[in-house]
């Protein structure tokens, strides 16, 4: 069984449509990056496969479901088993790294020391565990980046969405988040959809490379198989090229002709 398996999606805002029949499916304990341009529907794509949108075409189906057929309290139900990584973090200002990671327990209504312990425990995880009673006005962007992970683990997902894990971050903070995530793969077989602009971080962890440009599946492979492919767009995309018909360089430049009035000597 497929944990992610994406079929025939589309998702239209008004008029304009982001995402047109995408498919593609992901094995369980998968790594899979999704890369493309600003505005291409990456993260549209994220929040449909956890049901935040649901589709005007097509099937989503996570761990052999689909969440968009379930009224919204069994959906949020339904969601136990999947870990959500925000761009921002979207911590709580005011509420400190325990109530930030531990915030689903917390309206579980879980008892306070297994709370600590089981905060503790995915702290360790992402190297934080220091930082359990500290407000995030107190860490880097870095950190508050790991605090969100913990938060997205502590329910013990089998998958794991990331949307822009190591947007923002120095490359040192970057290949900590790369490491964790390939950890959390090899220790805990988790299954990881991530949505990334940073190729060198997306060729160094994912099983498998999609590429999506316009609402649509350019390309998907390994990383081999992308940095091999003789498709033009990619390469250009992948040599961070512009596109010469969007640099206007497909016609001719037409330079302006000046008329001057006949100069007449009297």
């Amino acid at each position: 069984m497929s944990a992610i398996l994406v079929s025939n999606l589309v998702k239209r805002f008004a008029s304009q449509t982001v995402l047109d029949k995408v498919s593609f499916s992901v094995e369980e304990g998968e790594i899979i990056a999704i890369l493309g341009r600003s505005g291409t529907g990456k993260s549209v794509l994220l929040k449909t496969v956890i049901g935040l949108i649901d589709p005007d075409e097509g099937r989503v189906e996570v761990l052999g479901r689909s969440l968009h057929d379930l009224p919204e309290r069994e959906r949020l139900h339904a969601r136990k088993d999947l870990g959500y990584v925000f761009q921002g973090a979207a911590l709580f200002d005011s509420l400190s790294v325990l109530e930030n990671v531990g915030f689903i327990l917390y309206q579980a209504r879980v008892d306070e020391t297994e709370i600590r312990e089981r905060v503790h425990r995915v702290l360790q995880m992402v190297g934080l565990e220091h930082a359990i009673d500290k407000l995030p006005s107190e860490l880097s962007g870095g950190m508050q980046k790991r605090v969100g992970l913990a938060r997205a683990l502590v329910g013990d997902p089998r998958v794991v969405l990331f949307d822009e894990p190591t947007s923002g971050l120095d490359p040192v903070t970057t290949a900590v988040i790369d490491r964790i995530i390939l950890r959390l793969r090899s220790q805990l077989q988790v299954t990881s959809l991530v949505v990334t602009h940073d190729l060198s971080s997306a060729f160094g962890i994912a099983d498998r490379i999609i590429l999506l440009d316009r609402g649509h599946i350019v390309a998907m492979g390994t990383a081999d198989q992308i940095r091999a492919t003789d498709n033009a767009w990619v390469q250009r995309f992948i040599r961070g090229q512009a596109d010469p018909e969007e640099l206007g360089e497909s016609a001719p430049m037409r330079v302006p002709v000046r008329h001057t009035r006949k100069q007449t000597d009297y």
